[in-house]
């Protein structure tokens, strides 16, 4: 299977009962091509935007996930999994006292939820404990307690009170788990509860709206290199004479930039050649370095 075709970034919608690994073995098959990745992992129940990075565009995996994520969840009450999730195993399951989901207890559960600034995720996940998996740990009956992570939740909000169903639509930052979000309500509402449906509606400026739909018998359209990273970083616009240099990793100065960010500081950007291809990532203030550099696609 040979590496060739253009690199770039494809929005898909990711159906339910599929996980993010198969859809990249899908797309491999798609493409014809090995050097493919995702970003964002989902969870097999999950579906919505998962974004296929294609070529060049691993490299950008670590800018492309780095805002906020928007997501419609469902919460069943009444029955807790070991996965906080529907597809997990039952750990209690118990009959449901409406009057827990009274109209005024939900929201003040909803609101200390918004108050949120440290979440602790749930053990089966793929955050690794001494090199392995937690999600590893957890099949062998070892699950470990993991450490509170800062989280934030910038919008939070009820669409559907229908016990033992509550509907929500939540933006929240990166590193937040929806599923940890249903375990939490429940222990506020006095009740056992699992995630029992997740849509990612948006993941950064990534809309599910734009997703094309998976799987697929034709190749989904590609945002260019250049269109992802400028979706989520600074543009830096290289001088002629620089661009060489900048290619070859060599530190540059303000002078071999025709455009920096006027906030300064040292973030990252998206260094840009006169003939609007992606060159390389590197900072934008202080010293300027390349973090990530791309191979000429012209």
């Amino acid at each position: 299977m040979a590496d060739s075709g253009r690199s770039g970034v494809a929005v898909l919608d990711k159906p339910r009962g599929m996980t993010s690994h198969t859809v990249v073995a899908q797309a491999r098959r798609l493409f014809r091509r090995k050097d493919i990745g995702h970003a964002g992992t989902l969870d097999p129940m999950a579906t919505g935007v998962l974004l296929l990075l294609v070529g060049q565009a691993t490299k950008l995996s670590g800018y492309l996930t780095a805002d906020s994520k928007r997501y419609a969840a469902e919460i069943c009450f009444g029955r807790a999994t070991d996965s906080l999730d529907a597809d997990g195993k039952t750990t209690e399951e118990v009959p449901l006292d409406p009057a827990l989901l009274a109209a005024d207890a939900v929201e003040r559960a909803l609101a200390a939820e918004r108050a949120r600034t440290e979440q602790t995720p749930p053990a089966v996940s793929a955050i690794k404990v001494d090199g392995v998996r937690s999600y590893a740990l957890a099949r062998q009956g070892e699950a470990p307690e993991l450490a509170a992570r800062a989280v934030l939740v910038h919008e939070l909000e009820l669409r559907e009170l229908s016990p033992p169903h509550l509907r929500c639509e939540l933006f929240v930052s990166k590193g937040y788990y929806v599923r940890s979000l249903a375990r939490d309500l429940g222990e506020r509402l006095g009740a056992p509860a699992h995630l029992s449906s997740l849509r990612r509606l948006a993941s950064g400026p990534f809309r599910v709206e734009q997703a094309a739909s998976w799987p697929a018998t034709e190749q989904p359209p590609l945002l260019s290199l250049l269109e992802a990273a400028a979706s989520v970083l600074p543009l830096c616009r290289i001088k002629p004479e620089a661009v060489l240099r900048a290619r070859q990793g060599k530190l540059l100065t303000a002078d071999d930039f025709s455009e920096l960010p006027r906030t300064g500081g040292e973030g990252p950007g998206a260094w840009v050649s006169p003939e609007n291809e992606l060159v390389a990532i590197g900072s934008t203030g202080g010293e300027l370095r390349v973090l990530r550099g791309f191979n000429s696609e012209l």
